[in-house]
């Protein structure tokens, strides 16, 4: 059935939608022109004032930082990454969740993109791959980064890896010890890694005084792996998510979403994603905004939350706010326009780890602000109930943090069998839950 139209009104078991290696996209798609406002400019943490390119420098690569700033619509992929991309795995493949939707017995038609086929199990790939290039090719040996569930790690490693470099990885410790084989997939691509906070930087020796038994949070990861970049030489930070660059690498999935529902003549009416800094949600729908600004869709676009890290939807009741916070917790990043929890706000030790960070991409903020993509907040128990549904129908077990995506997927799918709506829904299988099996036993009491 790969590529060939499907008849609605015919009754279809599966259908796999593919694309050749050689579709995989050859730009980038960047949405920062198009956005309804202009973006609010990152802040130097001392003056306050507008972050110039030259002031990033001590962290990232020229390149990552010129596609920082960038106001072109379209940015080409080098060759390099497209080879790298293409031998980890894209283009991935888009499924229809038809036995899902004979679970819920409902009209919708039911459509998920499976990021989680990568050799890392995610969609971290697509930014890891691009950001080790162009350390890379800068003579940069030497990456460092934090990880919440341990996806961002993974990919990193195996990036750096690739190209022949190292990497320091320090790792929220509640996830650390909830999910010891994402450190051993980590170790095995040659990285370092430490459980965050850590005895290896003053600031994580500053949170282990104050609290001994402290879980971490992406925060403290964040401050420790920018303490060592900063003072190691030939040594950059590497960041999975929030910043402009990284949306910008995600925007391969939403292309390739495109041009698979295209072949199957089918348009959305909802795209679903999870957010904790909005590199895959942004990197789904960001391409799919861009054509219904042009008049081509009129789809929803929906960000889904753990209702216990509510960076979008506190908003509401004044858990968080739209404002300039720093990216870390101990406050040596730029200020970023974004909502945010605080950057001092410390997460329940949730399993969706990658989901448990205080604040949100500055573009996905700005859309959500602007009324172009709306937001939710679930809590974990139906998360992981969605996520065993969707385990016994489809056969694919996904991570916790895709579980969100699911569960406001089966929430819509069921309003469409009170309504007798046959909605689109596509949402993002963001990555596999094959190293979170722990998780799964201890929330569903196996």
């Amino acid at each position: 059935m790969d590529g060939k139209v499907i008849s609605k009104d015919k009754a279809v078991e599966s259908v796999k939608v593919t694309l050749d290696v050689d579709e995989i996209p050859r730009q980038w798609y960047n949405i920062v022109p198009d956005l309804p406002e202009k973006l609010p400019p990152a802040l130097h943490p001392g003056t306050k004032e507008p972050l110039k390119p030259s002031e990033w420098e001590p962290l990232f690569p020229k390149g990552l930082i010129e596609q920082e700033y960038s106001t072109e619509r379209f940015i080409d992929i080098p060759d390099e990454v497209r080879e790298a991309l293409a031998r980890y795995g894209r283009p991935s493949p888009l499924y229809r969740a038809s036995r899902l939707e004979k679970a819920l017995k409902t009209p919708a038609r039911i459509y998920y993109k499976r990021e989680d086929l990568s050799p890392a199990g995610s969609h971290k790939p697509n930014t890891a791959i691009a950001q080790a290039y162009y350390n890379f090719v800068e003579g940069i040996d030497h990456l460092t980064t934090e990880t919440g569930a341990g996806q961002w790690g993974s990919a990193l490693s195996a990036a750096t890896a690739y190209f022949g470099m190292k990497c320091t990885i320090f790792m929220v410790r509640s996830s650390y010890d909830q999910k010891p084989y994402r450190k051993y997939f980590m170790k095995l691509f040659g990285a370092d890694v430490s459980p965050s906070p850590s005895d290896k930087t003053q600031f994580g020796r500053k949170m282990l005084a104050a609290d001994p038994n402290c879980n971490g949070s992406l925060g403290i990861a964040i401050s420790e792996a920018i303490e060592v970049a900063v003072s190691t030489p030939n040594t950059k930070y590497s960041l999975g998510s929030v910043l402009n660059h990284v949306m910008l690498h995600q925007t391969v999935i939403g292309q390739e979403v495109r041009a698979q529902l295209q072949k199957i003549d089918e348009t959305p009416d909802k795209m679903i994603a999870c957010v904790g800094g909005g590199s895959n949600f942004a990197g789904f729908t960001f391409p799919i905004i861009y054509d219904k600004q042009k008049g081509k869709n009129d789809t929803q676009f929906i960000a889904v939350e753990p209702d216990v890290v509510p960076s979008l939807t506190g908003i509401n009741n004044g858990a968080s706010r739209y404002d300039y916070d720093f990216g870390d917790t101990a406050g040596m990043t730029p200020l970023l326009k974004m909502y945010t929890l605080g950057h001092d706000f410390m997460p329940d030790p949730i399993h969706a780890g990658g989901l448990r960070y205080h604040g949100m991409s500055p573009i996905v903020s700005l859309l959500y602000k602007t009324g172009v993509i709306n937001a939710e907040a679930i809590p974990q128990d139906e998360t992981f109930v969605a996520g065993q549904l969707f385990t016994r129908t489809e056969g694919v077990i996904p991570a916790p943090e895709s579980c969100h995506a699911i569960a406001s997927t089966i929430r819509h799918a069921l309003e469409c069998k009170k309504t007798g709506k046959e909605e689109v829904i596509v949402f993002n299988l963001s990555g596999h839950g094959l190293l979170d099996l722990q998780n799964y036993a201890t929330m569903l009491g196996f």
